[in-house]
């Protein structure tokens, strides 16, 4: 069988996979108000508008001091990377990690939903339980649930090593705003990347982490 050839299409669009990815991150850059940024974070915000199509996204990002320089060179390191959803997980391009980093989602781990039970929580939130001794100097990336963020906050409170970053994008209209607020507001030497408001999600979230792996190269 012979591929299917378009003939005579009466739609009029580009085809050429080079040239949706250039003129998509020309397009970002034209309309996008990245000054004041550093190299590293305009590569974040350029990512995170492309994921969602939003140029007025920026007007809610923020970047803790060296956010992006700290999540680069834990990623150099080898660290290991946290998921809240296999969404993030299968949206970070692994051939982009310089370190083969390990990426980690417990979500369906078998232990979770007795678990959720027992702590009367989410499954998102308890699967951050299993989260092991690697979070210590590790990336983590919450794009879908914020009791999966609050969690985290909770564990690093009662003691849990402390991540290199957190990104926390979560989505939603419950808990949401109010989580990524907490993770803003939590401690100075807590490095984070986060969008305020109800936007967000995995493929923003995924998108950020890929940035810092040098996504735009």
């Amino acid at each position: 069988m012979t591929d299917p050839v378009l003939v005579n299409s009466q739609y009029q669009y580009c085809r050429i996979p080079d040239d949706i990815y250039r003129q998509s991150f020309v397009t970002v850059r034209e309309e996008a108000n990245l000054s004041g940024m550093s190299a590293g974070e305009q590569a974040v915000a350029i990512r995170l508008i492309h994921a969602c199509g939003m140029v007025d996204i920026i007007d809610d990002l923020e970047l803790s001091h060296r956010a992006v320089e700290t999540g680069a060179d834990a990623l150099a390191r080898g660290c290991s990377i946290f998921c809240d959803v296999e969404m993030v997980r299968s949206g970070i391009i692994e051939g982009r990690l310089p370190a083969h980093n390990p990426i980690v989602c417990t979500l369906n781990d078998g232990r979770v939903p007795g678990h959720a039970k027992h702590i009367t929580n989410t499954r998102s939130a308890a699967a951050v339980d299993y989260w092991g001794d690697d979070l210590g100097g590790s990336i983590v990336v919450i794009g879908n649930a914020p009791t999966a963020l609050f969690r985290l906050l909770e564990r690093l409170d009662d003691g849990a090593p402390k991540p290199a970053l957190v990104i926390g994008i979560p989505v939603g209209f419950v808990g949401a705003v109010e989580s990524k607020q907490a993770l803003a507001n939590y401690s100075s030497d807590l490095p984070f990347i986060t969008v305020h408001g109800r936007r967000g999600g995995s493929a923003m979230a995924s998108a950020t982490l890929n940035a810092l792996a040098g996504g735009l190269s």
